[in-house]
């Protein structure tokens, strides 16, 4: 099995995002779900509806997941519309998974998942190994450069050490600067 790395450059994952939109308003959910969450895609792919779903019809800002309760998986707004307008365009219902196949209505394989985010890398140029994990690493390397504390990460990615963690999503300590810029 091939190791796979963290997406680092931005507009990589903006050209599988645009690929991605085009073809399947699904794939797009889970990339963005993937990248965004760091939840692991065993997790993803069972989500059903109503655990997005807010009581009033709404996508929930917080996902209320029991594995992921500190820090608690927050949905920002770019996300909760998207999945809103999938979930309305496919006329999905609470009790339907998320991200469900096409052919059963369970939810897709993990080798679905992996065809879909290669497909998407290929297209984006990417040339280094691409698979599943690659979605939680680039959530947490993107979170680790904006500055998010190594602990936060550690413990959404479910890891027993920050040098794991700090290893998990590729952080060579002495090429990666954080800024902590405060712009009062």
């Amino acid at each position: 099995m091939k190791s796979v790395g963290a997406i680092k450059e931005k507009w990589q994952i903006s050209k599988m995002k645009e690929y991605l939109e085009e073809h399947s308003a699904r794939d797009y959910c889970l990339f963005l779900l993937g990248i965004n969450t760091g939840i692991k895609l065993q997790e993803l792919m069972h989500l059903r509806v109503h655990e997005v779903n807010g009581a009033d019809g709404e996508i929930t800002e917080i996902l209320s997941l029991p594995q992921y309760h500190s820090p608690p998986v927050y949905l920002n707004r770019t996300i909760r519309n998207i999945l809103k307008k999938y979930i309305n365009e496919n006329s999905l219902i609470d009790t339907d998974y998320l991200f469900k196949s096409r052919k059963t209505g369970e939810p897709i394989t993990r080798q679905q998942a992996y065809r879909i985010i290669n497909a998407a890398a290929k297209e984006a140029g990417i040339e280094e190994a691409v698979g599943m994990t690659t979605l939680r690493k680039t959530f947490g390397y993107h979170a680790y450069i904006q500055g998010i504390a190594i602990s936060l990460i550690q413990k959404r990615l479910h890891h027993a050490s920050p040098s794991e963690t700090i290893h998990f999503i590729g952080i060579d300590s002495h090429l990666e600067k954080i800024k902590l810029n405060v712009d009062l």
